[in-house]
């Protein structure tokens, strides 16, 4: 189980907590976007290897939304910031070793 930092309510179970998936996704405009483009809007996501962004309502306290940076390999949380904030950057880490020497790798 998580442990997530709410912004105004402090550290809470993942229980109280509900995704709402990946966040910083641009919605197009309806006038001028194409079949095409609002199926890439509805179900493209990233879903990268590493960190990824996503939103998050605190449903069993605060009831805010809040983004939250998290590392989809490890589920270490690097950052939690508000709505309109700027997603942050991070500097890549390396692959997590899986105990295999170089030499026996296939």
């Amino acid at each position: 189980m998580l442990l997530i930092p709410c912004p105004w309510c402090g550290l809470r179970d993942e229980a109280e907590f509900r995704c709402g998936g990946e966040s910083h996704i641009a919605r197009p405009d309806p006038a001028t976007a194409d079949d095409a483009t609002w199926a890439a809007y509805l179900f493209d996501r990233d879903n990268a290897r590493g960190v990824g962004f996503e939103r998050w309502l605190h449903r069993h306290g605060c009831g805010r939304w809040f983004n939250l940076a998290r590392d989809t390999v490890t589920h270490e949380i690097r950052a939690v910031y508000g709505m309109t904030e700027a997603k942050p950057e991070f500097e890549p880490r390396p692959a997590p070793s899986r105990g295999i020497a170089p030499e026996a790798a296939p």
